[in-house]
Parts: C-alpha cells; structure tokens; sequence
C-alpha cells in the first residue's frame, strides 16, 4: 500500500521540515496491524517526492480471533484504506496539525503539491471520487483497473490508481486524506463510536461543513451509523458560524456606513451594469449576491434574460428575494430570476453556462488559502466569458474620516489589496486559466492613491 508526496516547491527538500521526516533517510514505524516506511525516491532543490508505504500483516488482522480463510484472503494489505488514514495520523502527526518547529510560516503556506494512491478502493466510482476531490480544488486523474487482465470480459474493479494535484498546505493535503480514503473505501477496520465524531469535526475543519457532499462524507466515515451521523452533520452546521446572518448583516451594515459619504456602492452598481452591457452579457450570474443591490438593477432591465444570485446565506437570499418581490414585475419577468445557496470555493454545475459573472466585493472575504479554491471554481469550471470582480483599494481608506488608521472597511475582510496587489493577482488568472484583463477605477480618483473601488474585467481567450 503506496502513497506519494510530491513538491516542486522551491527549495523542494523543505517537504521534509513540514512532514519531520529527513530526506536523507529511510525510517520505519511499527503499527498495531503491521510496519510503515518512509523514505524519500527523490529529493533535490527542483522536486521532492516522500513515500509513505504500509505493510499490513494479514496475520496481525486475526491474532486472538476464531480466525477464517476470508480474514486472510482480502485485499486489505493492498489497498488505501483506514489503515492508511491511521498511519497518515501516527507517521505524520505533527503535519497532519499543521505544525512545523523549524519553519513555521511554511505550515501555512499553500504550495504545489502531487499525492498519488497506488492502488485506492472508489465505491461509487471515478464520479464519486472526483466529487469528494475536485470541490476542493483538486485536478484528479483516476486509471482504473480490470478486475482480471487475464479476462478483460469481466470488466473494471473498484480499484484505481489516483493522482491528485492541487496548491494547499500539506496540513490540509493529509486531513482531506485522512477523512477521504476511508470515506472512498466505505469501510473500516476498527469499531466506530462517538470519538470518531471529534476526529472527524477536528480534520474536517475549515472545509467539511461546505462541502456539497458532506452528508455522503459523514455517512461513509462514521459507517453508516444513524445516530452519529446526526450529531456529527448538526455540529457542523454550529461550528461554521453560530449566526453567520446576522453577524454578515451587522457587518454589511458597517461597511455601507463607511462609503456611503461618497456613494460608493451606487457608483459600483452602475460601472458593473456599463460594463456588462458593453460586453453584450445578457446572462448574468452574480456570486456572493448578497442581499440582492445588483440582482435588482439588472432584474428591472430588461435588456438581461438571466438573472442569477449566489450567496452562502440563506438569511441574505431571504431578504433578497422580499426585496425583489416589491419590484411588482410582470409575471412573465419572473422567470429570468433565480437564486442559488452555494458556497463560491466549492464546484457547482449551476454556475455554468452564463455570459457574465460580476464577483461585486466578494474576494476579501476569503481566506487567502480559499482564494485558490474560488479560482478555479470560477475561472476553470464555470468559465463564463466575462467576469467582472471589484475590490476595496487599500490605499484610498486613509481618506475615509470615519474609518481608524489601520482598519479595514469591513470585520470579516480578510485582506484588502493595494492597486498593484490586485494587478499582480489578475494578471495571475490570466496566464493560468486563459483570459484577458482590463482594469477600470471607479470613483472619485487621487492622482497619489487611486480611487476607492478597484475594478478589473476579465475577458475569455476565443
């Protein structure tokens, strides 16, 4: 049972401070039901690959039991399964917490990374592993197996060979295996009681609770059982945010407070509606709708065929649609809307198929390390053929009067980027995922600090 690590991170060999695992040796651990190896198949500035193998002992499964030829004869000492998930918790524990003593700042830096399971059990197949994988912003390749090569007529096996590469922290890489294999393999190998329900809410935070499987995941890894599930899905639900409504409304409420000398959102409003006319986008999509400012200009004009909101919150989509509701439209004017609750780091096929995406000050309400995630959920799936995203520019807060030196415009802002901050990141998206960029301020602009909204149009390559 094989599992692979690969960086082209530069310096590539720093994978071994993150893991505690020196490149320059081979290391074995004893396990309860066996032995596992770590050692490093290749190891320079340029790339890095660790190796985790596992050696299960048949034998060691049935020592003290009424034993029976099927508990010898499987395929657990072959596969990736929760005898990985256990190894991945004992050989590489302090990584799994995101913990490194020599660079602690590189615990919490994304980089590139390549895990490859040798031979992993998919019960539900490809589809579902790239349900439980590519949410999460990974690419997968899956090469499945025959059940027999020698009679090809029987057909695939459950069994794949998985390449997974995304750009994470190696601490989020092995939580999302940790939880995953097991969930993939549905099974596993010791009793399942209420403490599983710790482990699974400790290595699935910061992604399980908006994971639009989350459910399945839960189900599989406390197998099966009714009663745990339960607890575990209702705990994440309290532990994403006690009250995310009303402390993104009070929030909201703030930041509004601070631009509204300037009419700054009305002047976004109405450079956004500019722009899309201009691109001929008739179907429109806006993520992180909010409260609806947007879906309501664009609903009134009749010049859009589709009006779609995004939002995370039920509560904003609630007060969206009332406000919507008083616009007194004709009935058939109806059906050009509809809203959507989704969270943006997390694929969802509804956001596919329109003109224009507007993502109206959305983006520094991520976590950086989520930043990624969005990326590509936008710009690689979704793919629309123009996207509109605006953006405070850190700069222009030193003219707000009611804002504090130093603060932000908004609580739960979790950056907010200079003009050349946001260039650089655009210009990002423009060589990895195809598209052209057009910048454009709106507001008043200071010839020293620009104006207060930064704005960049992003055009997909024909």
């Amino acid at each position: 049972m094989l599992l692979t690590i690969t960086t082209i991170h530069s310096p590539a060999t720093e994978l071994g401070y993150l893991l505690h695992k020196h490149p320059d040796r081979c290391q074995s651990f004893a396990l309860s039901f066996g032995q596992a190896h770590v050692f490093y198949p290749e190891a320079n500035d340029e790339r890095c690959t660790v190796a985790l193998l596992l050696d299960v002992d048949p034998v060691k499964l049935v020592r003290g039991r009424s034993a029976r030829l099927e508990q010898y004869v499987n395929d657990r000492p072959y596969v990736a399964s929760s005898f990985m998930s256990v190894a991945i918790a004992q050989v590489f524990s302090t990584a799994l917490g995101g913990r490194c003593k020599d660079r602690p700042e590189l615990a919490q830096t994304p980089i590139p990374l390549l895990a490859k399971l040798s031979v992993l059990p998919c019960r539900g197949g490809e589809g579902f592993l790239r349900e439980l994988f590519e949410p999460l912003g990974y690419t997968v390749k899956a090469t499945g197996h025959l059940l027999d090569e020698q009679f090809p007529e029987w057909g695939e096996s459950k069994y794949f060979t998985v390449e997974l590469q995304n750009t994470l922290t190696v601490s989020d890489l092995l939580s999302h295996l940790y939880v995953l294999i097991p969930v993939l393999d549905d099974d596993k190998h010791y009793w399942v009681g209420d403490e599983e329900i710790a482990k699974l809410l400790r290595h699935g935070e910061g992604w399980l609770s908006q994971h639009p499987a989350k459910e399945q995941i839960t189900r599989r890894y406390l197998k099966r059982q009714h009663r745990l599930t339960r607890q575990a899905l209702a705990q994440l639900v309290e532990e994403d945010n006690p009250d995310p409504d009303s402390t993104e409304e009070s929030h909201a409420e703030e930041e509004a407070a601070v631009e509204k000398p300037i009419s700054l959102n009305q002047q976004r409003m109405n450079a956004v509606v500019t722009a899309l006319k201009d691109s001929n986008a008739r179907r429109v999509i806006d993520l992180g709708c909010g409260q609806g400012n947007l879906l309501k200009i664009l609903l009134k004009d009749s010049f859009f065929e589709q009006v779609t909101g995004v939002d995370v919150s039920y509560r904003s989509l609630e007060i969206a649609q009332e406000r919507l509701d008083r616009l007194r439209l004709p009935r058939n004017q109806w059906e050009r809307l509809q809203l959507i609750q989704s969270a943006l780091t997390y694929q969802d096929k509804r956001f596919s198929g329109y003109d224009a995406a507007t993502v109206i000050e959305v983006i520094e309400h991520l976590d950086l390390p989520r930043l990624g995630s969005f990326e590509r959920v936008l710009f690689e799936f979704a793919k629309p053929k123009i996207v509109i995203v605006t953006t405070p520019n850190i700069e222009y807060n030193v003219k707000f009067v009611n804002l504090p030196a130093g603060k932000l415009r908004h609580k739960d802002h979790r950056f907010e980027w200079t003009r050349s901050q946001f260039q650089t990141w655009a210009n990002h998206i423009t060589a990895k995922f195809g598209y052209t960029v057009e910048f454009q301020s709106i507001g008043e602009e200071d010839t020293a600090i620009g104006s207060p909204t930064q704005m960049a149009l992003f055009s997909l390559n024909n």
